[in-house]
């Protein structure tokens, strides 16, 4: 639970304060609230996952660099770099032969074959690709209150259709390999 506040708390914050104070205002206060989450889970001794790490890191580096520079493209650029390294972890092992993260991950609530998992892998790298490059076309083609909008509600949106799709491939894909048993 701690885990998906802190995942969605820094974005909810940076909208509102967006919509009341502008861009640097969010900035700072989204950078505010993912270091106070991240410093209750380590007083907490909760576990921290390496994505959030990284997030935290480019939140703090890209919004830093926006308040310092009173620049917002750097910000406009972190979920870019955020949605690019997920592909790249999820890739990686996979070109290498090694296991895969997904399945390291979910591998002990649904049971795929060797090719499945390749299958919904490579699926999800091609989704944080597409997402790597809407955000760019959005962040550098639109006002920053587009790319604002499209960053919460478009991502949301986006990857709720995404989860659905992969709900049905993943059924799918079950069923073909009891059906191959």
């Amino acid at each position: 639970m701690m885990k998906l506040l802190f995942d969605w708390a820094p974005l909810v914050v940076f909208f509102v304060a967006f919509k009341l104070e502008g861009i640097y205002v969010a900035t700072g206060l989204s950078i505010l609230t993912s270091l106070v989450f991240m410093a209750y889970m380590r007083l907490k001794r909760m576990p921290i996952d390496k994505m959030q790490w990284l997030s935290l890191g480019l939140i703090v580096v890209f919004g830093g660099l926006t308040l310092v520079l009173q620049d917002e493209r750097f910000i406009k650029l972190k979920p870019t770099l955020l949605y690019g390294a997920s592909a790249l972890a999820l890739l990686i092992p996979q070109l290498l032969g090694r296991t895969l993260l997904l399945r390291s991950l979910l591998g002990d609530k649904i049971e795929l074959s060797d090719r499945a998992w390749r299958a919904v892998n490579l699926s999800w790298v091609a989704f944080f690709a597409l997402m790597a490059s809407l955000n760019l076309w959005v962040a550098y083609e639109f006002s920053t209150e587009v790319w604002v909008e499209v960053k919460v509600f478009g991502g949301i949106g986006l990857l709720l259709l995404f989860v659905l799709a992969q709900s049905v491939l993943i059924a799918r894909l079950q069923r073909d390999s009891h059906d191959a048993s």
